[in-house]
């Protein structure tokens, strides 16, 4: 009995993101990517918006390897996108050094993000990213505010029997 109260929060948390993500027409994946970022990179709001600041850096990263795949394209043909996601992935060693943008897995979901809604390369596309991402992470720490209501809640209870 101890798990339904977390199983229904967990339902119903995952009930409404999805009902609100369908209404509003947001890719979906994107807000539980977020979602799970949260559980992954710390359940707190300080490591949250560390791994969202590095998420959006990913999706810049997307940005700037298509353009820069565009021009090079014009100077060595197909080649061009390689070399550009060469030179920026490689980049990524260099960030993997620093003590805050040090989260490559966040960038790479970041990445992921953008190559796989593949919005246009217009401001307002991308930035229209930022609410189902902002949502996953808000819906997450409310689940998890609830969850861990609950499991205080269960504690003096489990004490006992």
């Amino acid at each position: 009995m101890k798990t339904l109260p977390i199983a229904i929060a967990f339902g119903l948390f995952g009930a409404v993101a999805v009902t609100v993500s369908f209404s509003q027409q947001w890719p979906t994946w994107v807000m539980f990517v977020a979602w799970v970022s949260f559980y992954i990179f710390g359940k707190t709001w300080q490591s949250s918006l560390w791994a969202f600041l590095q998420i959006v850096l990913g999706m810049g990263m997307a940005v700037l390897i298509q353009v820069t795949a565009g021009l090079l394209s014009q100077l060595i043909g197909t080649l061009g996108f390689a070399a550009s996601v060469f030179f920026y992935i490689g980049s990524l060693a260099y960030f993997a050094r620093t003590k805050r943008l040090n989260n490559i897995t966040a960038w790479f979901l970041g990445l992921i993000i953008l190559f796989g809604v593949h919005p246009p390369l217009e401001p307002l596309p991308i930035l229209q990213l930022l609410v189902p991402i902002i949502s996953g992470f808000v819906f997450a720490w409310l689940n998890n505010l609830v969850v861990e209501k609950i499991h205080a809640r269960l504690a003096p209870h489990s004490s006992t029997h």
